[in-house]
């Protein structure tokens, strides 16, 4: 059995997965995972958030997560797997979300708000407005205000539960909080995860006292120091030691959240590689050498877990219309493929902008999906399903299009990633080679960071490149090359997608939603 092993955990926000690598032997040893709704049913959640809710609130217990973390090292260890052999275990975790800590390690709220709630537009709003607009929040963190970042949630529970925050003594991240859960105590931040808070300038690595002072004088002292990425922040607890089996050397490194560690995972750790997650929602994003700061605000500016910059856009609506056409059709995955062949490539002129849920990326909120150019017979299976393929691909290329960067080679993660439509016309429209990965991105690229940060510590240089290209799998049967025969019908589409777009979010197209959602809303 080899006596170097390296463990990697992700806490997203519907499950807990754990992986252990071998890195001398340069395999996966394990992977377990432990799903919230199934496996701790106690806690009566949907898709990994407490149901009921009002409307925008998404939030979580925060011991559902440690729980979930002890149900995996628990199974690992009745794997016979030598849990004293682990050297060195980092996490990822879904970003923004905020736990309160009170002075005594308890929780001052006993609930976190997580990435995905919009209860917090008015703090938004609201500290926008008073930093003085858009442009000089830029100045200050680099990013806009949005209600998925920590931001806007600290200044809501000052607004709405001053109790709450009065109680709290430290403000973490989900990966930070168990990071603190896995050492006993130990309070850090990473600049990777700290970039989605809003608080955090990515460009100048510091706090806004600015954005600060605006929600508290006093926050700055219930927020932990911020150290490298790549460095250990300290050694596994001595309650887990006992408990588990781990040696009382095995360190914990800084993690970071699950896009900068999902893009270790995929081996996006040079300039030129570009992972693309097709969920519910849809990211891209790359590593940079230095900041992008979009000024519109919509693109991230976030740090990668490297030291260097990991900008990444962010668009609302993806699997969800696609799931839905399936739904309406009554057609498998495979069916949809084969739709798609009976329709030729930019689909005549008939084009959707896939505005389903709102859009993120433009921000318009209220935003709704457009239809351009069909007939009344067009509204067949065949018509509709390449029209959702390339919107929601559209879509994402016209935010992704603003971000200075040459794509060498696009690798995807996430369910649709396995679909030859998808794949294909993913590299026609980014005119990019594509091909997906394999395996568990963000918990994979957990462990190989853990390995990279341990090796260093112990004085074993070595490329992080060359380290993960042995654990990442790449699905070359799916590999897609831009057709040249499509290039210059989906350069036209994208386009009329692009001009459309731009006359959709003038001031007057956005009076269109809101009265189009006030027609709509429920009587």
């Amino acid at each position: 059995m080899a006596e170097r092993l390296f463990a990697g955990l992700d806490v997203s926000t519907q499950s807990c997965k754990l992986v252990v690598i071998d890195r001398d032997e340069e395999r996966v040893e394990h992977t377990i995972t432990v799903n919230y709704d199934q496996d701790l049913p106690h806690y009566g959640t949907q898709n990994g958030v407490i149901p009921g809710l009002e409307p925008g609130v998404s939030e979580s217990e925060p011991g559902m997560w440690i729980e979930a973390v002890r149900m995996a090292l628990q199974r690992l260890k009745k794997t016979g797997l030598p849990l004293e052999h682990i050297r060195c275990l980092a996490v990822s975790g879904q970003q923004h979300g905020l736990v309160a800590l009170d002075s005594q390690g308890g929780l001052a709220r006993p609930r976190s708000k997580l990435w995905n709630d919009f209860s917090t537009e008015e703090e938004c709003s609201l500290l926008t407005s008073t930093a003085g607009g858009l442009e000089a929040m830029l100045q200050e963190v680099g990013n806009s205000q949005r209600s998925g970042y920590t931001a806007a949630k600290i200044y809501h529970m000052l607004r709405h539960e001053p109790e709450y925050y009065a109680r709290t003594d430290t403000f973490l991240l989900v990966h930070n909080f168990i990071n603190w859960f896995l050492t006993g105590g130990v309070s850090i931040m990473e600049p990777g995860d700290t970039s989605g808070t809003a608080l955090w300038n990515p460009k100048t690595h510091e706090w806004s006292q600015c954005v600060l002072n605006l929600i508290d004088p006093g926050l700055g002292k219930k927020l932990p120091r911020v150290q490298p990425s790549d460095l250990s922040i300290g050694t596994i607890s001595q309650a887990l030691v006992e408990e588990y089996g781990f040696s009382p050397t095995c360190k914990i490194d800084a993690g970071s959240g699950d896009n900068m560690l999902g893009a270790v995972g995929t081996g996006n750790v040079r300039p030129g590689i570009v992972t693309i997650s097709l969920g519910t929602s849809g990211t891209a994003y790359t590593l940079m050498e230095e900041a992008f700061i979009d000024p519109l605000g919509e693109i991230a500016a976030f740090c990668d877990s490297t030291g260097n910059h990991l900008p990444l856009l962010c668009v609302s609506n993806l699997a969800n219309g696609y799931d839905a056409c399936l739904e309406q059709f009554g057609i498998t995955h495979t069916e949809f493929c084969r739709l798609i062949t009976q329709t030729e490539p930019g689909n005549a002129g008939r084009l959707l902008i896939p505005w389903y849920a709102g859009e993120r990326t433009p921000d318009i909120p209220l935003a709704a999906p457009v239809y351009l150019g069909f007939e009344l017979t067009d509204f067949t299976a065949e018509v509709l399903s390449r029209a959702v393929l390339e919107g929601h691909i559209l879509n994402l290329f016209e935010g992704f299009q603003r971000m200075p960067v040459t794509s060498e080679e696009i690798r995807l993660t996430g369910g649709l990633s396995q679909s030859e439509a998808w794949c294909q016309t993913i590299a026609d429209i980014f005119e990019a080679e594509t091909v997906p990965v394999e395996g568990e991105g963000a918990a994979l690229g957990a462990a190989l960071h853990a390995a990279w940060v341990w090796l260093k510590e112990e004085g074993e240089e070595i490329v992080l490149e060359n380290l993960a290209a042995p654990f990442v799998r790449l699905k070359e049967s799916l590999r897609k090359k831009p057709q040249p025969e499509h290039r210059e019908v989906y350069r036209q589409q994208k386009a009329l997608f692009h001009t459309l777009c731009q006359k959709l979010q003038r001031k007057e197209a956005e009076d269109l939603f809101v009265l189009h959602f006030n027609l709509a809303k429920p009587s």
